[in-house]
């Protein structure tokens, strides 16, 4: 049998990795860039919002990471691939990708017009699959692997009563996603979070008797008991981004305090 690692935290090493984290300015994109920034990757953020993404990338730059910023969202083929160019122009490679970028859109499916509901599965599926692409073209012709890591949700898996009809569809829809691709030395996988800190969550983490009541509601589908924490996430993206998960791929990692488990 083959020994053990003599040093298993190296294998979770990102230090000198080229990352793109698409949708850095968002809740779990800024996430992912401190986190790969204080592990010592070096960085290409991508954003719509440019003054959001200069805060975000100045954190990172003072955890002491080298960082290019791109205020783009991956919208289109072209978009990903100026994105993937800027990443080889700065750093001469890419090893890493994170597409945090998406969108909501919550109402009844009687009152949601296919306008809206084509513009979600764009954000979340189509955008993710042309970013998947245009990284995974690069990382192949490195010949050295990669990886790719998608935003899912708890919701890809379970249904939601109260509109949440184009986010489970896409995020569905985005496990597929992470499913298929199957390229060697490119791994995929999917992180998929519940109810997280964040400026649209924070209303469920307040003290009031909406927050209280809806909170109390929710956290007895949740065995862990509480509500998710960014830091929650911090540890599954380590492990997928680095070669402690080389033999893992098609995976929707739940971070979900065991709300999926049944």
């Amino acid at each position: 049998m083959t020994d053990a690692p003599t040093d298993p935290l190296a294998l979770f090493s990102v230090a000198g990795k080229a990352a793109i984290v698409t949708g850095a300015s968002g809740a779990f994109g800024a996430m992912a860039a401190q986190t790969l920034a204080s592990a010592r990757a070096r960085l290409v953020l991508a954003a719509g919002k440019a003054n959001e993404l200069a805060a975000i990338a100045e954190a990172c730059r003072n955890r002491g990471a080298e960082v290019e910023t791109i205020a783009s969202r991956p919208s289109s083929a072209a978009a990903c691939e100026a994105i993937v160019r800027q990443a080889v122009e700065r750093f001469g490679r890419v090893d890493i990708l994170v597409v945090a970028s998406g969108k909501n859109d919550v109402a009844k499916i009687v009152d949601m017009s296919p306008e809206r509901f084509l513009d979600v599965m764009d954000a979340n599926v189509t955008q993710s699959w042309l970013m998947a692409r245009a990284a995974g073209k690069q990382m192949l012709a490195q010949g050295e692997g990669g990886k790719v890591i998608l935003m899912s949700s708890a919701r890809g898996l379970l249904g939601h009563p109260a509109g949440y009809t184009a986010d489970c569809a896409s995020k569905s829809a985005v496990d597929g996603v992470t499913r298929a691709p199957g390229c060697a030395g490119v791994t995929v996988n999917a992180i998929a979070p519940t109810v997280f800190r964040s400026p649209l969550t924070a209303w469920m983490f307040g003290e009031d008797e909406q927050a209280r009541t809806t909170r109390a509601g929710f956290l007895a589908r949740v065995p862990r008991g509480r509500l998710g924490e960014p830091e929650d996430l911090a540890g599954p993206l380590l492990f997928l981004a680095s070669k402690a998960s080389d033999f893992y791929t098609g995976h929707i990692l739940y971070a979900d305090g065991g709300y999926t488990a049944g």
